[in-house]
Order: C-alpha cells, then structure tokens, then sequence
C-alpha cells in the first residue's frame, strides 16, 4: 500500500518549497531528518593522539636532536631507556590535556551542543612536544548557561587533573646548587600554587639553589600554564567564553584590555610573543565582541556566578608573568 505524495494540481512542489531539515512539513511532504550530532572521526583523533604520545614522549630526544644540530643521531636519541623515562613526562601531560577537552566535550553533550572529539596536536618541538588539544563546537550556543559551563569545564577538569601530578612530581623533584655563572640555565616561571608546594615539600630553597623538577612535575607545569593561557579574559579562549556569560557585550573592553596586557608581557617577556601572536590574529579576524548566543535573556545563576569566582582564582594561581626564560641573556 502506498501514499499519493504529489500536489493536487498534479505537479510536484518546486525545490523552493519544499521544506527544509527538522521543520514540520504541511505540504504532504516528509521533514527531511535533522543532522545528527556527536558524529566523530575516529581513525583521526586515534592517529592525532598517537603522533602525540610518541612527541611528547620522546620531547627529550627532540630537544636533544635539536641543540646539538643533529649531532645525537635518531640511535641514541630514540632508544628504549629514553622511551620509558619520557612516559613520567607524556602519560601525566596527556591526561591533563585529555580531561580538559573532555571538561568541554561532556559539557558539549550536557548541553547537546554537537561537538567533536579532542583534536591532539603532535608538534616536534622540544620541551613539550605537543601545541595542546582542541575540540571543534559545531554549532551556535543556545544560552549563555550553555556557554558558561561548556567554557569552564574545561580550565577546572584540567585542573583537577593536574594538582595530584604536581604534588606527586615535587616529591620526585630535589633541590640542586645553580652553576656559578647561572648562564645557560632554563628558568621556569613559578605560579602561586607551584610556590605553595614547593614550600610544603622543601621548605625555603637557598640562594644560590634550586628545584630541579621530576618530568612528572615538569607535565603539571605545563598543565598550569596552559589553564592560566586558556583562562585569560579575551575573544574565543575559554576565559572569553566565560567572561561573556556573565558580562555580555561589556567583556569585549575586557578583552581588549587583555591585548594590550599581554602585548606589554612581550616586553617583559619574549615567552609571550606567541600567545600575543596569536591573539592579534584572532582579533583581525574575529574581532573583540564574542558571537551572540541564540538566547541572551537567560541570565547566570549565583552557583554559576561562585563558579565563575573560582575560575578566577584558579587563573590566579596558575599564572606566571615570565613563563619562560634562559638565565644570564
């Protein structure tokens, strides 16, 4: 048995009529179904992930590679020794990476905001070894509780995920004299929270000395700066996300003022040309007012407002303002 679908008159309703995905239909005509959400590329978050754990791994030997101009051949850089020292370092700085993604993406399906799976970025770069993770959000954010939660997922499951590795890795770590000269050593700038343990664990470091970090804390490291990077208050970075939510169009001055703050960073700085790199271009493309969301009447809640308060503090004790320097230049 079948059913006339055709119009009256005889003649098929024109492609313009004819209705459009997801819409009730009074024609006659079925509604064409909605796109469905969550649909992921599995082989290529796989493949991703992989060229990540094995750069992150072996971000020692890159680094090794590098310095010496190639003089430390791929024997000796890539051996098993190598491989089972560097997984103190990848497996913590992965999972710090992981849980802030899926900090987004679990809020993405809270929400059914359609999202991808985290994108890990594998770079043979050394120190790191990797550029960090990203998700891919789809489609428009329905409230501003939606993008709130979506936004601050991220920066506190990351969070929580380091502040074990951190400990843990200071307990690894010892303290060390510095060479006398102090030329050639790599100083690692030192948040609140780094501070704080450190002092639990060691006490006041001598002059003159210094912690020499465990890979284990060096990965938590890292997950602190990369909160801190996220969470600054500008354009489409989590901090913006979050900085919209509560304050609406007001937050572009905000994020304009966080420009100029990190440009003036790069003074200080030169760890800070990349992110002020960045954030330029982001502006020049998208500009400093964040996309609307579908409903902008639905205000915060106060828990989401105390939230808020704590990402602010979390911001604050995982910043430092010279990330990265070389002692003596």
């Amino acid at each position: 048995m079948s059913e006339d679908r055709s119009d009256r008159s005889g003649e098929s309703p024109s492609a313009d009529q004819r209705p459009v995905p997801g819409e009730p239909v009074g024609t006659g005509w079925p509604a064409w179904p909605a796109r469905p959400k969550f649909q992921h590329r599995y082989r290529v978050h796989l493949l991703l992930f992989g060229l990540t754990f094995f750069t992150t791994t072996f971000a020692q030997s890159i680094g090794a590679i590098w310095m010496t101009g190639g003089a430390v051949g791929f024997r000796e850089a890539f051996t098993w020794e190598l491989f089972t020292t560097g997984l103190w370092y990848s497996l913590p700085l992965l999972t710090i990476l992981s849980a802030h993604e899926f900090g987004h993406y679990f809020a993405c399906r809270r929400h059914n905001v359609d999202a991808t799976l985290p994108y890990f970025l594998p770079a043979p770069l050394p120190l790191t070894g990797t550029l960090g993770a990203v998700i891919r959000i789809k489609e428009p954010f329905p409230s501003k509780r939606a993008l709130f939660d979506i936004g601050v997922a991220g920066p506190i499951a990351g969070f929580v995920a380091l502040v074990p590795f951190l400990y843990w890795g200071m307990l690894l770590s010892n303290v060390a004299l510095l060479p006398s000269d102090g030329r050639g050593v790599i100083y690692f700038g030192e948040p609140l929270l780094w501070k704080a343990i450190e002092y639990w664990c060691f006490g006041l470091v001598p002059d003159g000395s210094d912690v020499m970090v465990h890979p284990l804390g060096f990965a938590a490291w890292w997950g602190m700066l990369a909160t801190a990077l996220n969470l600054l208050p500008f354009g489409q970075l989590d901090g913006g996300h979050i900085m919209y939510a509560a304050l609406g169009r007001h937050a572009a001055w905000l994020s304009r003022v966080t420009l100029v703050a990190v440009v003036l960073l790069t003074v200080q700085s030169a760890s800070w040309a990349a992110m002020a790199l960045m954030m330029i271009v982001m502006a020049f493309y998208f500009g400093f007012r964040h996309p609307r969301v579908m409903n902008e009447d639905i205000t915060l809640t106060s828990g989401r407002r105390l939230v808020a308060v704590a990402a602010l503090l979390i911001f604050t004790i995982c910043f430092t303002p010279v990330p990265i320097q070389i002692l003596g230049q």
